[in-house]
C-alpha cells in the first residue's frame, strides 16, 4: 500500500491532471483535497480533450473510485454540469464511482455575487480572482456560517441556513458595494432540486478512505492550484483562498499525515502565471509570446492568456522545501524544442543583494530581478521518446540541472499532451 499526493510547484497549470491521470493506472481511489471550480486539470487521452474543475481527472478510468474531500468548496451546479457532460460522452458517473465529502463547504449564488462585486469594485488593485465565489465561501467556512453538504440531506436546516445568510449578504451587496440583492425563494428552491440529485453521493471521506487503507489499497491525493498560491505560502495578496500545499492532503480529507508516502511535485519545464501578481522570471518578448503559443497558454477554467517566463528554480526550491517533495514530474519539456538556448532563473537580485529565496515582503519581490543561467537548447522533436536516454542530450542535461537544482529525482516526464508521451523513470507507488 502507498498514499501518493500530487501538487503543484508554481502557480497552477503545471499538467497536474495528466500526472494525475498517469497515476491513478495505481490507485484505487483518486481524491481531491482543496479549492473549487476555479481550478481546472486539462488532459487528452487517445486524442480527446478533457477538462476537469471538481471531478477528479480519474474518473475517465471505467474502475476507479472518485472523491471530492472535505477541503472542496463545491459549486453544486458546477458538479452537476459535470456530470451530465461526463454521462454524455458514455462515462459512467454514479455514486458508485463519485463520492461527495459530507463535510465540503457548497458555495452559493450569494459568494458569487460577492466575489464579482468585489472585483469590479477594487478596479485596477483587482487580484485577478475567477469570479466563482470560491474566496466568500471560504470565508463563510472560516467565519462558521457556511452550508456543508450534509445540510442538503435536512431541508429545513438548508433553508434557515439560506435565508439567515442573504439576509447579511445582501445588506453587503447593496449598501457596501452598490450591487443588486438575491431573492431568497429562487436559491432556497433551486438548492432543494440539488439536494435532490446530489444526495445519494454524499458520503463520510475520511472514514472510506481509512477503511481503504486498512485493506492496503493505494491511495492518490489530488491538489489543485499551486504552492504560490498557498494562502499561507504564496505570493500573498495575490493567492488563492485554501492551501494547496502537500500538508492539506490530510486536512482535507480528513486522514493523518503519518499516512502519506510520497510527495510529487509537478513543474511546468517554464514557468506561468494567470493574473495578477510578482512574476520575477516573465518574459513580454518574443520568446514569452513563443512559449504562450507553443504551449497553448491560456487557463482552462477561464480562457484567459497565461504570462510565460523561463523556469523559476528558486520558487521551485521552495516549493520542494514547503511540500517535502519525493518525486518531481515535468511536464511540457516539448514545448522549449526549437529554442536555441533556454534559460533558468536561480537567483534573484535585489538592491545588490543576491537572494538565494523567495521573500515574504511583496514590495522586495516585485524589485527583484532574475539571475540567469544559460544552457543549449535542442532542435530534434522528443515527442516520442519513452526512456530519458532518447531525449537530446541537451535535454538530458536540462532535466537533471532541475533535479540537481531542487535536490528531488525527476520520476516522470512529459514530452506532449497525450496520456503515452510520458517518460515514468520510477513509478512513486513504488518508490516512497
Amino acid at each position: 500500500m502507498a498514499n501518493v499526493v500530487v501538487i503543484g510547484t508554481q502557480w497552477g497549470d503545471e499538467g497536474k491532471g495528466k500526472v494525475v491521470d498517469l497515476l491513478t493506472a495505481h490507485a484505487s481511489r483518486v481524491v481531491r483535497f482543496q479549492g473549487g471550480n476555479n481550478a481546472g486539470h486539462t488532459l487528452v487521452v487517445d486524442g480527446e480533450k478533457s477538462i476537469f474543475h471538481l471531478i477528479p481527472s480519474g474518473i475517465l478510468y471505467p474502475d476507479k473510485r472518485c472523491l471530492i474531500g472535505n477541503g472542496v468548496v463545491v459549486d453544486p451546479e458546477v458538479l452537476l454540469v459535470e456530470i451530465i457532460g461526463l454521462r454524455k460522452r458514455g462515462i459512467t458517473v454514479t455514486p458508485k464511482r463519485l463520492g461527495l465529502s459530507e463535510r465540503a463547504h457548497l458555495i452559493l449564488p450569494y459568494h458569487k455575487a460577492i466575489d464579482i462585486a468585489r472585483e469590479k469594485a477594487k478596479g485596477k488593485s483587482k487580484i485577478g480572482t475567477t469570479g466563482r465565489g470560491i474566496g466568500p465561501c471560504y470565508e463563510d467556512k472560516v467565519a462558521r456560517v457556511g452550508i456543508r453538504t450534509v445540510d442538503l440531506t435536512e431541508p429545513h436546516v438548508l433553508k434557515e441556513k439560506i435565508n439567515a445568510n442573504l439576509e447579511e449578504k445582501n445588506f453587503y451587496l447593496t449598501n457596501f458595494l452598490g450591487a443588486e440583492p438575491l431573492e431568497y425563494q429562487r436559491i432556497a428552491e433551486r438548492y432543494l432540486e440539488i439536494a435532490d440529485q446530489l444526495s445519494p453521493f454524499i458520503v463520510d471521506v475520511s472514514l472510506e478512505l481509512d477503511e481503504a487503507m486498512e485493506r492496503n489499497e493505494n491511495i492518490l491525493f489530488e491538489g489543485a492550484q499551486g504552492t504560490h498560491l498557498d494562502v499561507d505560502h504564496g505570493t500573498y495578496p495575490f493567492v488563492t483562498s485554501s492551501n494547496p500545499v502537500a500538508a492539506n492532503a490530510s486536512i482535507g480529507t480528513g486522514i493523518g499525515p503519518s499516512r502519506l508516502d510520497s510527495i510529487v511535485g509537478i513543474v511546468k519545464a517554464y514557468t506561468t502565471r494567470v493574473g495578477s501578481g510578482p512574476f520575477v522570471s516573465e518574459l513580454t518578448d518574443e520568446t514569452g509570446h513563443y512559449l504562450q503559443k507553443r504551449g497553448q497558454e491560456f487557463g482552462s477554467t477561464t480562457g484567459r492568456p497565461r504570462r510565460c517566463g523561463w523556469l523559476d528554480m528558486v520558487v521551485l526550491r521552495y516549493s520542494a522545501r514547503i511540500n517535502g517533495i519525493t518525486h518531481l514530474a515535468i511536464t511540457k519539456l516539448d514545448v522549449l524544442t526549437g529554442l536555441d538556448s533556454i534559460c533558468l532563473c536561480t537567483a534573484y537580485e535585489h538592491e545588490g543583494k543576491m537572494l538565494e529565496n523567495v521573500p515574504a515582503k511583496l514590495s522586495a519581490l516585485n524589485r527583484c530581478r532574475p539571475f540567469y543561467e544559460e544552457m543549449d537548447g535542442w532542435k530534434e522533436d522528443i515527442s516520442g521518446a519513452q526512456l530519458l536516454e532518447e531525449l537530446p542530450k541537451n535535454a538530458q542535461a536540462y532535466v537533471k540541472r532541475i533535479e540537481g537544482f531542487v535536490g528531488a529525482p525527476v520520476s516522470i516526464v512529459s514530452v506532449g499532451p497525450g496520456r503515452e508521451q510520458t517518460i515514468l523513470c520510477a513509478n512513486p507507488f513504488e518508490s516512497g
